[in-house]
Order: structure tokens, then C-alpha cells, then sequence
């Protein structure tokens, strides 16, 4: 890539990397936060789902009105709601205040997404798309790895704001150069698509029997994993006896697993099918997922181990799962379809998340009641997954000859 295309697409990794440690730390914070303000599991359930569904609202109206703005413009708007929004979670003094907060961010996360994509296809040339996507997708990877990690030590070794005031920080530093190196990205307005006509592409998806099935496919990938994810880290401290100071850890190895397996799988996809890989490690995770929902007491490094297996069988189903999704859709429709699966995504996690608190209760010790049947919903989205990925991959063969 030439220099002023790495300079775009590193800070737009960075930007990514704040946006996605922003949502991903919300979540271990659980067996602070319960103790602290006395949450209940659906309490907690309810603030951690209140970002993915704000997310969800605000991405789903943006397939009808994002294309009437500069890009760049509507990027750093969102991206400004988005640091006001985490530095106002440090203000948070209980699920009330704090659920507001997290609303406000997720309104504003919820169009960040679109926009760096939609940044990245119109600015980076197709042959060198490949490898700015790589270097964006080192955003994820960074957050996953080193700030999720990072942010739990800073939570248990200080306070639980102190990840939200490290993200506004490293933000707002960050937002000068994004206001600097960004160009304008406007040349869409040349020759604007009407409010009916997006509509009709939009309805359109929903006839399209192949569409509809990845959509499908998409929303019970996201339910089966995020319906398990939000308590765990209540569940290791109080129920399977991890000390609260090596948390971190977990998310450690889980994180350089899953950054491993992310690159073994991708090769091993091409190789072998997508289906076959997705197939071979969904079925492989539902192991895990049952022992991890039903774990006694357990030596730290027999948790390290199963949550790296873990990690890795659910990225080895994500990342051929995903490249299914995109194979689903000429390219012509894949704009507004891949907002929609975004916006699907946000769904399902906010709705997994919501019915684990449901499902699940603490008593007076915090310890997690019912988890177990969490496992037993996440493994049954799972096999149903496998079972709509033999008809998605049916569908992409019928009718795009792959």
C-alpha cells in the first residue's frame, strides 16, 4: 500500500481497536459491578445488551440515510457521540445511570462500523483492498489480545472505570489525526441513491431466498456464542473459585488462541471448504461450551487451557461462518446486505445477552444459578447453525456456482 493508504488504514485500526474494546470490556466487568451496585444476573444482562441494541437501532437507519453525508464527516460526528458516551459511563453510579450511558454509546458506536468499511472501499484501491482489511481487522485482534487484558488489570487493580478512562483518553488523542489524515470520501453524493430506491434494494434481500438464510445463519452464530459470554466472568470468580486478579488471563489466552486459530482457519477454509471447517469446529466447541457452563472448582491452569481450546473452536467456526455470509450476495447488493448483517449481529448478541439474564440468577454470594442451561440453549443454536450451514452452503452452490 502506498504511505498515505497505511497512515488511513492504521488509524482507522486504531479507531477500531478503541470502538471494539469499548464494548468487549463491558462485559468481564461483571463480578465487580454485581458485588458493587448489587445487580442482579438480568440487571447486568440488561446494561451490557443496552449498547448492542442501541447499536442495532442506529445501524439499521443508517442503511437509509448514512449515504447523504460525507463519510468522513458522519464518521468523526459518530466518533465523538462515541467518547462522549464511554467517558460518561465513568460517571455511572448504578444499572440506571449506567444502562443511559451505555445506550448513548452504543447510538453512536452503532455507525462507526459501516463508515470505516464503507471508508475502505472507497478510498483504498480493490488491489490493495485485501491487505488494508488485514491491517483493520488488527484493531479486533489488539482489543482482544492486549486491551481486554489490560483493561481487566486496570479495573482490578484500581477501579472498574479506569478501562472507559484509558478508551476516552487513547480517543481522543487519536481524534486530531483522524481529523487530519481523513480525507473527505464524497464521491458518492455525485449520484445519490433516492430514499424509495434504497428501500426497494433493501425489501429486495428479504425475496432473496439465499440472503434470508445467511441472515438467519448469522443471527444464531451470534446467539450461540453470546449467550454464554456476558456472565463468565462472574461465573469463574464465584462459582468456579478464580481469584478475581487473574481474570486477565483468561481473556489472555483466549485472545492470542483466537488470533491464532483465526489464520489457521481462514488457510484451512480455502483448502479444504468453508463448510467443512465450520462444521468440523462448531461441533468441537459445543464440547467446551459444556464443560465451561458446567466447571467445578477447577485448578487456574486446567480454565487457562479449556477457554484457549474454547476461543479457538469459536473463532474456527466465526471466521469460515463469516466468509459463507459474504459469499451469499453478488457484489452489487453486498453494500446494504453486509449492513444488514451488521445490524443482525447487534441484534443477536443484545437479544443473547438479554435472555441470559433471564434465564440465569445469583444469590446472596453472587455465585451463577442455571448457567449450565445457558450451555444447553448455546449448544443447541450451534447444532442448528451447523444444520443451516449445509443448506446456506447448498444455496451459494445453486446459485453463484461455487
Amino acid at each position: 500500500m502506498k504511505r498515505n493508504e497505511i497512515i488511513l488504514v492504521g488509524l482507522l485500526a486504531l479507531l477500531n481497536f478503541t470502538h471494539i474494546l469499548d464494548f468487549m470490556i463491558m462485559m468481564p466487568l461483571g463480578n465487580i459491578l454485581m458485588p458493587k451496585w448489587d445487580l442482579t444476573t438480568s440487571q447486568f444482562a440488561v446494561i451490557v445488551s443496552g449498547y448492542s441494541l442501541a447499536a442495532f437501532v442506529s445501524s439499521f437507519g443508517a442503511i437509509f440515510f448514512a449515504d447523504k453525508f460525507d463519510r468522513k464527516k458522519l464518521l468523526l460526528f459518530a466518533y465523538f457521540g462515541f467518547l462522549g458516551g464511554t467517558f460518561l459511563s465513568v460517571f455511572a453510579t448504578g444499572h440506571v445511570t449506567m444502562l443511559l450511558v451505555r445506550v448513548i454509546t452504543g447510538i453512536f458506536g452503532g455507525l462507526i462500523g459501516a463508515q470505516v468499511l464503507s471508508i475502505i472501499g472507497d478510498v483504498i484501491p480493490y488491489e490493495r483492498r485485501g491487505q488494508a482489511m488485514g491491517l483493520l481487522m488488527g484493531g479486533f485482534a489488539l482489543a482482544s489480545v492486549v486491551g481486554v487484558p489490560f483493561g481487566l488489570y486496570l479495573a482490578n487493580t484500581y477501579d472498574w472505570y479506569f478501562p472507559f478512562i484509558v478508551v476516552s483518553l487513547v480517543g481522543s488523542l487519536l481524534y486530531p489525526f483522524l481529523l487530519k489524515y481523513i480525507p473527505n470520501v464524497n464521491e458518492h453524493l455525485k449520484n445519490p441513491v433516492d430514499l424509495k430506491q434504497r428501500t426497494r434494494n433493501f425489501m429486495n434481500i428479504f425475496s432473496n431466498e439465499t440472503q434470508v438464510t445467511a441472515l438467519a445463519f448469522t443471527l444464531l452464530m451470534i446467539m450461540g456464542h453470546f449467550i454464554i459470554i456476558p456472565l463468565i466472568n462472574p461465573y469463574m470468580v464465584y462459582n468456579v473459585g478464580v481469584r478475581q486478579e487473574y481474570t486477565p488471563l483468561i481473556y489472555l489466552c483466549g485472545g492470542l488462541s483466537a488470533l491464532i486459530s483465526a489464520q489457521v482457519a481462514g488457510k484451512v477454509a480455502d483448502r479444504f471448504g468453508k463448510r467443512q471447517v465450520f462444521v468440523a469446529s462448531a461441533l468441537s466447541s459445543t464440547i467446551f461450551i459444556f464443560f465451561i457452563t458446567n466447571m467445578p472448582t477447577m485448578p487456574l491452569f486446567v480454565v487457562l487451557i479449556t477457554f484457549a481450546l474454547w476461543f479457538s473452536t469459536a473463532t474456527g467456526r466465526t471466521v469460515p461462518g463469516q466468509a459463507m455470509t459474504t459469499q451469499a450476495v453478488t457484489s452489487e447488493s453486498r453494500g446494504g446486505f453486509m449492513s444488514l448483517n451488521s445490524c443482525v449481529q447487534s441484534l443477536g448478541s443484545g437479544v443473547a445477552t438479554l435472555i441470559s439474564g433471564w434465564i440465569t440468577y445469583s444469590d446472596e454470594r453472587y455465585a451463577i444459578h442455571n448457567y449450565n442451561i445457558l450451555g444447553y440453549i448455546s449448544i443447541v443454536l450451534v447444532l442448528m447453525c451447523v444444520g443451516m450451514a449445509y443448506r446456506l452452503d447448498k444455496l451459494i452452490i445453486k446459485h453463484f456456482a461455487v
